[in-house]
């Protein structure tokens, strides 16, 4: 029952209104005040940890903003082989920064510059956003003057990029803008910038790079100055003119969008070439030393930067590397200095890399010859040509053992063949060997076989045995393989020695690693190894090494070493019959781009290459001495390096049987008791897959005919011979008299006639297929019209080759050594 009247209610509704919106504002009154609440104490609390973080942090003087940091590299026994840093530096001052450095510098580190207080906390926001957009750390929040402090006190380690060091960094950028001008900070950050080439400073770049002071400077000058530092050895402007280009071209473009340059100043700019901008280096202060370890830093620079995002020249590191000096410098000598070696020219260059089988360390490097400054292009991990037939192990035959349990006995025939695609594939001598077990295909570098073995384990299968081996082919701007890379494929001359380290390790293999460990400027230590991948099966790297110990004096004479255990492999590439016409060598002219050799012992892995930069400019082809200089530089340094190792050999896997077979069968077979000396190998089989069978293509033994008799009968001039029968189920005998073959059956007696006078020979064999008996002789001798024949004893014919029946060899079977690959090798790419 509703009680009161209508107003009574209605008032009553409108006061329980008032309260209930009372209520709510109370509560969203008490949220704020918590929300307030929380953020005051995160602040009181952010400002504590602030101040007691710059309570903690160091001084910083004008001899650390002057100073430059350097960094010390050492090789694998702790000597000390290089020290970097800018001691040669010429400093600038705040009146000798030009207008057009200081645009570039500002458009594309600091816009802000002249206007923060050494902190943007506009451009930290910037890149707080960037970052989320990004999902990872893709733009920095540093000023310039936080740079410098940077450079000049802390490590630039990425793990020590804490809140901690950002607060104290921040903090130092303060009191740096309150002790110094704008220009004179700017200044001191130019002066500690790294150029590449062993350049600190910009004052000092403008004279090395451009034989200029710094106010002659022009715009796309001091764009590339301002363009390098970020990343020295990328956009060195010597080694890398195009990245140095598109890095120069960048800052100009900000230039213009910030209104430093005009559109015509732009452009005139961007139409300058960089090469054409450049002096030559001048190596006067260069040290031998510099070059000798040049290809080998350029490698822990890229390393370093890599796992740990610091640089060797600006972050004042401790690096201990895995160099073996004394081989880094015998390495140097021996392709600078050594004339036994034969190189023809200064031109002709190489690259090489020996690593260490058991770990991946990488004991030597060289990234060119007859180099004239540091920082040069390297070879050794920058050379983009065809390693030819050093290649087949890697992508033809490793799979073939790895995937189909082949033998290296397994048939392959080299004869005329076809790609898939109906192009003709030849040999380097434009010959074929007919019948070839794969040992003697892959030693004697056979292209056809190397293919049609490709073929047989497809061309996936292929690319992944590669890849486990860090090797990726690129076709076509894909990542795959097609029939060709049977016989070549670019590959690194570090990454090739790489390869060949896991096959003289048993399949285990390691990437290649320069850096043993780092300390750095906050004293942090960070040590690196080689992971260990078993890359291939034991049993596959074995019968690859098996089969390539066969190289080494027999198809490659310079890297002959006596008495030492090794393998190898060569490898040549060859010019198109255009190219040939285009360097004007006719087809009497041995001519190639490209000579390698990949060598190894259980130790140590070498691959080495020599060529011309530019193959296709008259003059620079290699010839055929030429092609087995890399031979030579393997057997000069295995020797030296090999001194004092133990000369030891590679261990058979438990699950590897060598088993003597009948070459050229398939499916293979034993060898049967007449087949020759020529036709048998000893191969090897993965374990429970060696024949069991044997063949009978050179015969079988089979047991003489016995009481093999003859007896004349004068009265009816007629010879009567006998003997037993067989004691087979199959099989016939023949009866031969003076040389003619006068009976063949199963029965145990034939009468002839002997109407003339004279010596009568009878020979009887036993034949089974292509298989005979020893053939017994008897002789009777009839004279005149008395009974005087004379009956002789059967005896085996010991002078006739009846005993076995053996057919001609093939005139395709290679009788004669296959003539040395490294005289004629001419790969098909």
């Amino acid at each position: 029952m509703a009680t009161g009247s209508r107003i009574e209610r209605k008032k009553y509704q409108k006061k329980s209104s008032r309260k209930s919106s009372n209520k709510g504002r109370h509560i969203l009154r008490n949220i704020l005040i918590g929300i307030f609440a929380i953020f005051f104490i995160i602040l009181l609390g952010g400002g504590a940890l602030f101040g007691y973080y710059v309570m903690q942090a160091p001084d910083i003087n004008q001899e650390d903003l002057v100073g430059q940091v350097s960094s010390k590299i050492y090789d694998r026994e702790g000597n000390l082989i290089k020290e970097l840093g800018g001691q040669n530096r010429d400093l600038m001052t705040a009146d000798d920064i030009p207008e057009n450095l200081k645009n570039a510098v500002l458009a594309i580190e600091d816009a802000r510059f002249y206007s923060h207080s050494g902190v943007d906390p506009i451009r930290i926001v910037g890149a707080v956003f960037a970052n989320i957009r990004a999902g990872g750390i893709a733009q920095g929040g540093s000023t310039i003057t936080q740079q410098l402090v940077k450079l000049s006190v802390f490590s630039t380690d990425f793990h020590d990029q804490t809140l901690e060091r950002k607060a104290q960094e921040a903090w130092l950028a303060l009191d740096v803008e309150r002790k110094y001008s704008k220009d004179e900070i700017l200044s001191l950050y130019l002066n500690k910038l790294f150029y590449s080439n062993n350049v600190y400073g910009a004052k000092t770049a403008a004279k090395q790079f451009f034989g200029k002071d710094l106010d002659q400077l022009s715009i796309a000058e001091a764009a590339l100055l301002a363009g390098i530092p970020q990343a020295p050895s990328d956009y060195d402007p010597y080694s890398h003119p195009k990245e140095a280009t598109e890095r120069r071209d960048l800052v100009l473009d900000v230039m213009l969008d910030r209104k430093l340059i005009n559109q015509a100043q732009h452009d005139e700019a961007i139409n300058t070439s960089v090469f054409d901008s450049l002096v030559a280096l001048d190596h006067s202060s260069s040290q031998e030393k510099d070059l000798i370890i040049d290809a080998y830093l350029a490698m822990v620079a890229d390393e370093v930067k890599e796992k740990m995002n610091l640089d060797i020249y600006t972050d004042g590191l401790q690096v201990y590397t895995n160099m073996d000096y004394g081989a880094q410098e015998h390495l140097y000598q021996t392709v600078n200095n050594n004339e036994e070696i034969g190189f023809p020219n200064d031109s002709m260059q190489t690259a090489a890399s020996i690593i260490n089988t058991s770990n991946g360390e990488l004991v030597a490097v060289i990234g060119g010859r007859k180099q004239e400054n540091t920082m040069a292009l390297n070879r050794a991990t920058d050379l983009k040509r065809s390693i030819g037939s050093t290649m087949k192990p890697l992508a033809d035959y490793g799979p073939a053992f790895e995937y189909l349990n082949f033998s290296t006995g397994t048939l392959v025939v080299d004869e005329p063949y076809k790609y898939s695609s109906g192009a003709e594939i030849y040999n380097y001598d434009m010959d074929y060997k007919g019948k070839q077990t794969l040992r003697e295909a892959l030693a004697g570098s056979r292209n056809i076989p190397a293919l049609k073995t490709l073929q047989a384990v497809g061309l996936d299968n292929s690319y992944a045995f590669l890849q486990k081996l860090d090797i990726n082919i690129v076709n076509d701007d894909k990542k795959e393989l097609v029939e060709a890379n049977a016989i070549g494929g670019e590959v690194s001359p570090v990454k090739l020695s790489a390869a060949y380290a896991a096959i003289s390790n048993y399949g285990k293999y390691h990437k290649p690693i320069t850096v043993n460990r780092v300390v750095t400027a906050a004293g942090t230590e960070e040590r690196f190894e080689s992971k260990e991948i078993q890359a291939m099966k034991d049993t596959t790297a074995y019968m690859l090494v098996d089969i390539l110990k066969g190289v080494p004096g027999n198809f490659a004479s310079r890297s002959a070493i006596e008495g030492l255990h090794q393998a190898g492999k060569t490898g040549t590439t060859n010019y198109t019959n255009d190219q040939l016409n285009q360097l004007g060598i006719d087809s009497s002219t041995y001519a190639a781009p490209d000579g390698w050799y990949a060598g190894i012992t259980p130790q140590y892995a070498f691959a080495g290459w020599v060529g011309y930069d530019n193959p296709l400019e008259a003059g620079n082809y290699l010839s055929l001495s030429d092609t087995s200089i890399p031979q030579a530089i393997y057997k000069e340094m295995i020797t030296y390096l090999m001194n004092d190792v133990p000369n030891t050999d590679w261990l058979k896997p438990d699950n590897i049987v060598e088993t003597e077979i009948e070459k050229y069968t398939d499916p293979i077979l034993l060898p049967g008791p007449f087949t020759p000396a020529e036709a048998r190998s000893k191969e090897l089989f993965i374990k429970g897959q060696e024949p069991k069978k044997q063949s009978l293509a050179y015969g079988r033994y089979i047991d003489a005919p016995t009481n093999f008799n003859a007896q004349y009968n004068q009265d009816d001039k007629t010879i009567t011979a006998t003997w037993d029968p067989l004691t087979t189920s199959s099989g016939q005998f023949v009866l031969n008299v003076n040389g003619v073959d006068v009976y063949s059956g199963s029965d145990t007696s034939v009468t002839i006639p002997a109407e003339s006078d004279g010596e009568y020979t009878l020979r009887l064999t036993i034949v089974d297929g292509n298989s005979s008996s020893d053939t017994l002789v008897i002789t009777l001798n009839i004279s005149g019209s008395e009974d005087s024949s004379q009956e002789s004893e059967s005896i085996p014919d010991e002078s006739s080759s009846e005993s076995t029946s053996i057919p001609p060899l093939d005139s395709s079977y290679p009788q004669d050594p296959p003539i040395p690959d490294e005289f004629f090798e001419n790969d098909e790419n």
